[in-house]
């Protein structure tokens, strides 16, 4: 008889014009690691939520160990073993990576909190996962793939049974992916049951055992991974058929409209490149190789300490981002939450946030100007949201990360930063992303695309530049491309 560890019984979830969750029910095996996939929107968030007592079903019922529950309470969940890794990071950005890993739970020794006891836990517990961590350092040091360790750490230390874990790799390169696998390997030696969330699908495919899939809120099916093929899988996602291939951009790349020489500041080195009218230059390398900081830095965010840009001729010298925009140049930020939109602001606001003076007049917002702005962006960005007043934090992370490219496509910049643009997208939102980008360097438009997911680099890009501890490592036309040339020079 299987033993299952976790029931779900025509769980619904209502807000004021959407159906969040529609009368879903399935079944999770103890000591499996079920993937549960879906586009954006199609409630997997929401039930994250409901098993973890964040929300409250509007109906329905959870059955876990045995025991069944109309709904749950954050402290009644942990109770019972429930721990959640979620995309947004719930660490305290100025205590160590032990403080961290035991806060709520600290060790103590009378009532004095025992640092050195943490440390020393949270040690052996790096070195039995076989990670390489200073536990010392302050969170807020690190970089956001080391963040997103530490927030699977400290899952793992409280000793729990099931492990929901939202996109957990969507930060991660291929080599802080490679300790993640190893993590989820050892959790599955101890018997501990997962459900895996994540937009890479080649990860549902080589870490799961059955998929359960949503659409529009609805429960679709259940399969074992062994019978599924990634088309298949797709096609249960977002109910029709969709390509694996990259798009190619029907166009003949232009004159040089940016050229960069010996550009320095404190995390990039010596960096000289230059990008053509219509050309997606690619930017590859591991966590902490400087191509973030590198794409501040050209857009006003960060200074430049010396180096020479031109821009369209003309010498360049950005000081704030505000120079950048004016000069042509827009960046989707890789943390769209922190510096991509306003969470606690509606849509609408979001979309024109960057062109206010565009559409004003005496200090006034010329409503029917920004009505069309926002129109245009919805319907062409294919936001799903019952109204442009909706505020972002209210949406699924692809359709805020579509807000934040709609934001920045409003500006008509001529060339564009993306950093890191499908992080936590699904495929079919990805297919509009990468749909969006071919359109808009047949326009004339350029691109920097920078990417962690090694086989969207290679499938979008002109050139690939390749970076290495600030400096560039190395550089790859289309006939030179393979991803262990990427790495090798990644590693240099």
């Amino acid at each position: 008889m299987e033993d299952i560890i976790l029931r779900v019984r025509n769980i619904s979830k209502h807000y004021p014009g959407v159906r969040a969750l529609d009368n879903v029910s399935f079944e999770v095996r103890r000591g499996e690691v079920h993937a549960i996939c879906g586009e954006n929107g199609a409630g997997k968030s929401t039930l994250i939520k409901i098993l973890t007592g964040a929300i409250q079903p509007t109906s329905g019922s959870i059955e876990f160990n045995g025991k069944t529950y109309e709904k749950l309470t954050p402290r009644q969940a942990m109770e019972l073993g429930i721990s959640v890794i979620y995309q947004e990071f719930s660490l305290v950005p100025y205590l160590t990576i032990a403080e961290n890993i035991f806060y709520g739970r600290e060790i103590k020794k009378g009532i004095i909190r025992d640092l050195k006891g943490m440390e020393e836990k949270a040690k052996a517990l790096c070195q039995d996962m076989g990670i390489e961590l200073d536990v010392n350092k302050r969170v807020c040091d690190l970089g956001v793939a080391y963040q997103q360790i530490v927030e699977i750490l400290k899952a793992v230390s409280r000793n729990t049974e099931f492990i929901i874990m939202d996109e957990p790799t969507a930060p991660l390169t291929i080599k802080e992916t490679e300790v993640f696998f190893r993590i989820i390997e050892k959790l599955k030696k101890e018997n501990v049951t997962i459900i895996f969330i994540s937009h890479r699908l080649e990860e549902v495919f080589e870490l799961c055992d059955r998929a359960t899939v949503f659409c529009d809120g609805k429960y679709i099916v259940t399969k074992d991974v062994k019978d599924l093929n990634r088309r298949q899988l797709i096609s249960y996602m977002v109910g029709r058929e969709l390509s694996d291939d990259y798009p190619v951009p029907h166009r003949e790349l232009g004159e040089t409209v940016m050229e960069v020489r010996n550009l320095t500041n404190k995390n990039v080195k010596d960096v000289s490149f230059e990008i053509k009218r219509g050309e997606i230059l690619g930017f590859g390398g591991l966590v902490g190789a400087g191509r973030t900081e590198l794409a501040r830095a050209l857009y006003g965010a960060d200074p430049i300490q010396k180096g020479k840009i031109t821009f369209h001729g003309q010498a360049y010298h950005p000081k704030t981002p505000r120079t950048g925009l004016n000069a042509g140049i827009g960046l989707i930020p890789e943390d769209r939450k922190a510096q991509g939109v306003v969470l606690s602001r509606p849509i609408r606001e979001n979309i024109v946030y960057s062109i206010l003076k565009r559409i004003t007049r005496l200090s006034f917002i010329n409503k029917k100007k920004e009505q069309q702005y926002v129109d245009k962006y919805i319907k062409e960005m294919n936001i799903k949201t019952p109204s442009p007043e909706q505020l972002v934090q209210n949406l699924s992370g692809g359709n805020q990360q579509k807000v934040v490219l709609a934001k920045a496509m409003a500006t008509d910049c001529d060339i564009l930063i993306f950093d890191e643009p499908t992080r936590g997208i699904d495929v079919g939102a990805k297919q509009e992303i990468y749909g969006l980008m071919c359109r808009l360097v047949e326009e004339g438009k350029s691109i920097i695309m920078i990417s962690s997911e090694m086989s969207e680099l290679l499938g979008m890009s002109d050139r690939i530049i390749v970076m290495s501890n600030g400096h560039i490592a190395g550089e790859l036309s289309k006939d030179e491309y393979s991803q262990a040339r990427v790495l090798e020079m990644a590693s240099s």
